[in-house]
């Protein structure tokens, strides 16, 4: 009897032990292009189905199968079976060619930049809750576009305002003027509330309020017993923090255009008075003129952002966005006013005439006047290496390989010829940057005038095509920026989203734009900054909101799953057959001026560091033209992503020092209105005919 007890324990567990869950993971690495490998799992044992929890968002908890993984990192599973029972594992797709271990070595250090960039300290001490929640699902027209072509009618509810719907249960019958009746299904459980009348009109393609209005292709909606939390794939909840980085921008330009005295109003026709030259004075220090270090700046700033990054903003927020965009650039106008008075004010002019300002003077020679030497030591410091970074990055490989994507999107004769567009476009870059400022001053006084004005009479001319639209448009706008959907993230949400896209495309706040601005030729330090408040508006204030006008008169702002510079090109394309080539070439211009002043940064940083020779800075412009390359003909993924963040991480010791310094700013502003108001400022003369 003692034997077969022993015998029936030793069996049953040898029968546990075989059932017990097992996963084993195979990991491919199918081409030397960065992101493209995969872990595909096999299960035993336990009791079926598998719930598989990723830690790649992207991967749905059904799925045994994850791709689109970044080589060279690891990633955890967790398989559960339908008991409970689990079991995590880790795997690594290993990195082959020489860009995917870049790429697999740069992508943890995105993560640790973007903590400190993205962290949201409303949500860290409990303010605000970060996490996603739907209150409702909204019921659509079945397989409704914004392209489509028909109106379509609520022909016949099958379920009652107000009752309970399972999800799967037919709710309707509407009919289309083409084609044949179909059966609404309710994707969710909860509460149906009737948005439209039977016999009804729920949208039709020729109203041009139906396209322009926010969701008039839904029919119903369901409300939820209690608001659900929304996920990604792979079952983590989504979130909507308030990134650090965008209060830190948003709050300094706030405090500056309270303690200027909304400078950003007060002196805009002035701004314009210097802009147009007619305070110029030939014999006054410096290299280039007013407008000149306007354009220069603004070369630096209009670009990619304002095309893709828009269209990023109003997909996500909605037309709402486009309102707290506006808000946010007006604001930044009196940052850029406060760092470029100080980038002319601190400014060091060498025998030679060359001239080397910006944040690292300021930061250094402004606080050691203030007893903090070795505070604005390490302040200016951590700015140049920042700087030289942002500039090999987001002011370079980043700008050659997004111009190259989109004009090989438009003309597929340069597809697999990244390296020569790049030794072309360094060439062009080149013969640019080694005259230095006066001879990008030159190039970006005529490049930036001409692409700007082709980008806003073609946005204006998509406008006036669709004047009809404007009364729905505005309202749009107002409506999404004050009682947007909880699905948009609410009013903070939105407003998140329109002041995050309005301060990384204008960079008000960054110091970039005190580098070019310190060349200017000038006696009166403020002067510089009157002219360089005209940045944001001219940014954000008129093309980044053109741009999301075009996407919402348009109706192309509701279009999903389409993101970036191809939704802004299919927006001009919908109005403009032939534009899209031409915005394809607006890219590369928009790019290439970007590249050249962002050289001029990098330089001044650099020579911070390394010295002010000129053998200095000729290493520098080699190192740049191999770096215009690179960009062009490598896919470099997170190496991209890590240096277009350190022109953000630029603001942090910028604001600081502006801070400090704001108070002799106000008192040289004080100064220079006097002057200007007593009429000791050299004015040009006009000539009389």
């Amino acid at each position: 009897m003692k034997k077969l007890l022993y015998f029936f324990s030793f069996f049953i567990c040898l029968s546990a032990s075989a059932q017990e869950l097992e996963v084993k993971g195979k990991t491919l690495n199918p081409s030397s292009t960065i992101n493209d490998g995969v872990i595909t799992l096999e299960v035993t044992g336990g009791t079926p189905p598998y719930t598989y929890k990723w830690s790649n968002q992207s991967t749905p908890l059904k799925s045994n199968k994850a791709s689109g993984l970044v080589e060279g990192v690891s990633y955890n599973v967790v398989v559960t079976d339908a008991n409970g029972e689990s079991v995590t594992k880790a795997f690594k797709v290993d990195s082959e060619a020489i860009t995917e271990v870049f790429n697999g070595v740069m992508t943890p250090a995105v993560s640790a930049l973007g903590s400190v960039l993205f962290w949201d300290p409303f949500a860290a001490v409990g303010i605000y809750d970060p996490i996603a929640y739907a209150d409702l699902k909204r019921i659509s027209i079945p397989g409704w576009s914004p392209d489509v072509e028909n109106k379509y009618t609520l022909k016949e509810w099958l379920k009652d305002n107000g009752v309970k719907v399972r999800k799967g249960e037919a709710v309707a019958i509407i009919s289309k003027t083409n084609g044949a009746d179909e059966t609404v299904i309710s994707d969710a459980t909860g509460i149906l509330n009737h948005l439209t009348a039977e016999g009804n009109v729920i949208y039709n393609s020729e109203n041009q309020e139906h396209i322009i209005e926010q969701g008039a292709h839904y029919l119903a909606e369901v409300k939820y017993d209690e608001p659900m939390v929304m996920t990604h794939p792979n079952g983590d909840s989504i979130t909507k923090p308030i990134p650090f980085i965008v209060m830190w921008l948003v709050l300094g330009a706030l405090f500056f255009t309270i303690r200027m005295g909304f400078i950003n109003i007060r002196g805009f026709k002035h701004s314009l008075d210097l802009a147009k030259g007619k305070y110029d004075d030939p014999d006054a220090p410096g290299q280039v003129t007013h407008f000149q270090a306007l354009a220069t700046a603004v070369s630096g700033t209009v670009g990619l952002g304002n095309i893709a990054g828009v269209a990023v903003a109003v997909s996500l927020g909605g037309a709402g966005a486009t309102f707290w965009m506006i808000v946010c650039g007006l604001l930044g106008m009196s940052s850029k006013f406060v760092e470029c008075t100080l980038g002319v004010k601190y400014r060091d002019i060498l025998p030679d005439g060359r001239v080397f300002g910006g944040p690292m003077n300021y930061l250094r020679y402004g606080l050691e006047k203030r007893n903090m030497k070795g505070f604005g030591k390490v302040l200016a410091g951590l700015f140049a290496v920042l700087g030289v970074g942002a500039s090999f990055g987001g002011g370079n490989m980043f700008q050659a390989n997004q111009s190259f994507e989109q004009l090989a999107g438009q003309f597929p004769a340069l597809v697999g010829n990244g390296f020569w567009f790049g030794i072309v476009t360094a060439i062009l870059v080149g013969v640019v940057i080694i005259g230095g400022i006066n001879s990008i001053a030159k190039v970006t006084g005529r490049v930036v005038p001409i692409m700007a004005s082709i980008y806003i009479l073609a946005a204006l001319a998509v406008i006036i095509m669709n004047i009809q639209n404007i009364g729905p448009a505005f309202s749009a706008i107002w409506e999404g920026a004050f009682n947007p959907s909880a699905l948009k993230g609410g009013i903070i949400g939105v407003l998140v989203i329109g002041f995050q896209r309005a301060a990384f495309s204008n960079e008000a706040g960054v110091g970039s734009a005190a580098i070019a601005h310190s060349t200017a030729k000038t006696n009166h330090p403020p002067s510089e900054g009157f002219v360089a408040l005209l940045e944001p508006f001219i940014d954000t204030v008129v093309v980044c909101t053109l741009t999301a006008l075009v996407l919402i008169f348009t109706g192309m702002h509701e279009v999903e799953g389409l993101a970036g510079a191809q939704l802004t090109s299919d927006a001009f394309g919908s109005q403009i057959s032939w534009f899209p080539y031409v915005l394809a070439l607006a890219v590369f211009l928009f790019a290439f001026s970007t590249m050249i002043s962002w050289s001029y940064y990098g330089m001044r940083s650099w020579t911070y560091l390394f010295g002010k020779s000129k053998k200095s800075e000729m290493v520098y412009k080699m190192f740049f033209l191999v770096f215009v390359v690179v960009g062009a003909s490598v896919s470099l993924g997170a190496v991209l992503d890590f240096s277009d963040m350190m022109i953000l991480a630029m603001s942090f010791p910028n604001i600081i020092g502006l801070y400090i310094l704001s108070g002799e700013v106000k008192t040289d502003l004080g100064e220079y209105w006097r002057k200007l108001k007593s009429n000791q400022l050299f004015k040009r003369q006009v000539e009389a005919k």
